[in-house]
């Protein structure tokens, strides 16, 4: 089959040019992370860290292993690369979690990942400091628990979304639980799937405020009605961020509970097949989906699981664009929810303990997570919520939090990705603290993402205010022997600010503030500054989104020009504190 040129099957492809798809016969590697994946399957490392790397140490660990594989097994090296730790990522499908799993998950953040675990915005738990010859012990641990880093990471099916609430709110269309639970098994560490040209994300969700922002997913199932008006999904595919955005298509097709696990297994099958591997840039799924469009696609769908999907006229999308799980709010079976805040993401070992304990002591010890860096308990009853409310606040995980600390998220950041360029947990939690200071009592919901990288990880371009982390040069002045001003250049922490992005109706990626970046030590100063311009310029009612799609360019020049700071003071000793590690 190498090298076929048959037009009929090549339909659009340019002939003269590979795009290294399996379905064309291209199955020779175009590029080294392909090489690596023929070499091994990324599921064999495993046994390497079992009997290998473990007993030898990081020094032994093959660079091919090291730089791909270890992903498949939830692992990334942490920076600095040569200090020989790693970060390791908790698969939690759905956000499901109990009070055993997790006092399990605190207890080895405690023993083996300096007491610092991260909540983040695709609902796994994150631990750092973790050595390869602690690993095995740990999956001794959390896999007796019903836990499992395998493909939290690389090019495979990452971590399934869904509505935190599921099953518990009044409101949903259909408790998705049952199909995340369903497609993770059948999905999850098959080797059918162990070799993807990129990594791929799935949403399965019932939920009518559309938590799981199926928009901007590989593929994403959310709830609605079918023609007949029984509960299903709607079909959307090709959704992701990074440097190349693009929402989500819809497929036009009503998808009824019992078929959500045929259609995305052979949604998997049409991106392993028919996916791009040429360059690892144009790998993501999207790619694809926007080439053949959502005819051609339906019908690749459709003959991959042998049957039709009914017709679906396109349901209303969600009004609500924050999408949150913060505060007290009941069920439907009467009891209450209480989500609360940690900082920008970054938790305690400490902290999840408690957590636990408070589930079972005010609950049923049923815990979640979310997909804005949050979490939850469940089934808590009203004369009991209070209480919980004080407990929380007592460790720092409000469930009344300001508005600028629940409507601010942040990546990894520098401290541990070997990607960021820039601080991000430490400068959201300083962040927050100044808006909390200088705009007392605000309650509007402006969202705050702060991203490390052009990758997006906390989804900036989704933000009402997103700070995607750049350098820029500095000029300072030190006297040399005689005295005479020297002037040199430095590199510092700067951002880059997209503003007014958002999902759900009208939905629209935030828009570049052209000509701005902002120094770390000025992202206070500055975002009060938008703020307060905001409050000022706005219509009666007009949130923050609905405020910046309706300006021109120019204007949203003027808007987001930098205001004139006087001697903002450096927030090092700050970011160390808040870092919380």
């Amino acid at each position: 089959m190498l090298g076929i040129r048959d037009p009929k099957v090549m339909g659009a492809m340019p002939a003269t040019r590979s795009e290294g798809q399996w379905a064309l016969g291209y199955t020779e590697p175009l590029n080294a992370a392909e090489t690596a994946k023929r070499e091994d399957d990324g599921l064999n490392v495993r046994a390497r860290i079992e009997h290998l790397y473990s007993k030898q140490g990081f020094a032994s660990i093959w660079p091919s292993d090291l730089r791909s594989r270890f992903r498949w097994c939830g692992l990334y090296t942490q920076r600095p690369e040569v200090d020989g730790y790693f970060m390791m990522r908790i698969r939690i499908p759905g956000g499901i979690l109990t009070s055993d799993q997790t006092r399990m998950i605190a207890d080895v953040s405690r023993r083996f990942g300096r007491d610092v675990a991260d909540v983040t915005d695709r609902q796994n738990v994150q631990l750092h400091w973790i050595r390869v010859e602690d690993v095995p012990r740990i999956w001794d641990l959390l896999e007796p628990a019903g836990l499992s880093t395998m493909e939290a990471c690389g090019d495979v099916p990452r971590n399934i979304l869904g509505c935190p609430l599921a099953g518990i709110d009044g409101s949903e269309i259909i408790d998705a639980s049952s199909a995340i639970q369903e497609v993770n098994a059948r999905i999850l560490g098959d080797p059918e799937f162990s070799n993807l040209p990129r990594k791929y994300k799935i949403s399965i969700s019932g939920c009518t405020h559309q938590c799981a922002q199926h928009e901007i997913n590989d593929v994403g199932l959310v709830g609605t009605r079918g023609p007949g008006g029984d509960a299903g999904f709607d079909l959307w595919v090709g959704g992701g961020l990074s440097t190349n955005p693009m929402f989500a298509t819809r497929i036009g097709t009503f998808v009824r509970p019992e078929q959500v696990t045929d259609v995305v297994i052979g949604i998997t099958r049409i991106f392993r097949d028919w996916g791009y591997r040429r360059a690892r840039n144009r790998a993501r799924f999207k790619f694809l989906v926007r080439d053949w469009g959502p005819e051609k696609f339906r019908e690749m769908l459709e003959k991959e699981i042998g049957y039709a999907l009914v017709d679906l006229a396109e349901p209303k999308a969600s009004a609500l664009t924050g999408r949150e799980h913060h505060g007290v709010w009941p069920q439907k079976d009467g009891r209450f929810y209480v989500g609360f805040v940690p900082k920008a993401g970054r938790i305690s070992g400490h902290q999840l303990e408690a957590i636990a304990r408070l589930a079972d002591r005010f609950g049923e010890g049923r815990i979640r997570t979310t997909t804005q860096q949050k979490v939850v308990i469940l089934d808590v009853p009203e004369d009991k919520v209070e209480d919980l409310v004080a407990e929380l606040e007592a460790i720092d995980l409000p469930a009344r939090a300001s508005a600028w600390r629940r409507g601010t998220m942040a990546c990894t950041g520098i401290e541990f990705c070997k990607l960021a360029i820039v601080e991000t947990k430490g400068r959201a939690a300083e962040l927050y603290r100044y808006l909390e200071d200088r705009l007392p009592g605000f309650d509007e919901d402006v969202r705050i993402n702060v991203n490390g990288c052009p990758n997006s990880c906390a989804r900036y371009q989704t933000a009402d205010i997103g700070l995607m982390g750049c350098q820029v040069s500095e000029t300072i002045y030190t006297p040399d022997h005689d005295g005479n001003q020297v002037a040199s250049k430095r590199k510092v922490e700067a951002f880059l600010v997209h503003l007014g992005g958002h999902l759900g109706e009208g939905r629209a990626f935030g828009r570049k503030a052209r000509g701005v970046k902002v120094l770390g030590s000025e992202t206070g100063p500055y975002v009060e500054a938008l703020v307060r311009r905001y409050r000022k310029q706005r219509n009666t009612d007009e949130n923050f989104a609905a405020f910046i799609a309706r300006l021109s360019d120019a204007e949203l020049a003027e808007f987001a020009s930098k205001p004139k700071l006087v001697g903002a003071p450096p927030a090092s000793s700050v970011i160390a504190e808040a870092r919380v590690s």
